[in-house]
């Protein structure tokens, strides 16, 4: 395998990781979870969740969008479906570079492995290949590669019964229209 495609592979997976922490870390507490935060997830889901575009930077360019609680517009929802029951923590999607990045974090009361197995399926029907590999260290993560430059990272974190999913993607210009 070349190298290019480990880096893609590579900066895939920073992409993941660094979208999850981000969210992490600018998540407020749930005032009705538990004080031990065992859930991110209420059981419930809410009528008035507010969903948040974030605004052109000047430094962002046209094109550029990333979006918390819902999916941006213009995201390529046939590449990278949201898996049926599974909520949208938030998307981003930037066309402006070749190949275009897009990247999705989603939670879902499920296993790990049934994520996984989903998106598997999802992205071999679109002709990626798995890479060998199941995990990064304890945690399920696996990449996919579609020709010598498209690349799909996609990482699961479950905790107490919820699975936070990451999914970072590298793809040419024409399979996000």
């Amino acid at each position: 395998m070349k190298v290019f495609g480990q880096r893609k592979r590579a900066a895939a997976a920073v992409l993941a990781a660094g979208t999850l922490m981000a969210l992490a870390a600018c998540t407020p507490a749930n005032p009705g979870a538990a004080a031990s935060g065992s859930s991110l997830v209420s059981a419930a889901p809410s009528a008035a969740q507010p969903t948040t575009t974030a605004p052109a930077s000047p430094s962002a360019a046209p094109g550029t969008s990333a979006t918390v609680g819902a999916m941006v517009p213009g995201f390529p929802e046939t590449l990278l479906p949201v898996m049926p029951a599974a909520k949208v923590v938030s998307s981003s999607f930037d066309k402006t570079t070749e190949p275009a990045t897009v990247a999705l974090v989603g939670s879902i009361s499920a296993p790990s492995a049934e994520v996984l197995a989903f998106y598997t399926k999802e992205l071999e029907a679109q002709g990626f290949k798995a890479v060998p590999g199941e995990t990064v260290g304890a945690v399920p993560s696996k990449d996919f590669l579609r020709g010598e430059t498209e690349t799909v990272n996609i990482s699961v974190l479950e905790t107490a019964g919820v699975s936070t999913f990451t999914i970072g993607a590298n793809v040419a210009a024409e399979s996000v229209k």
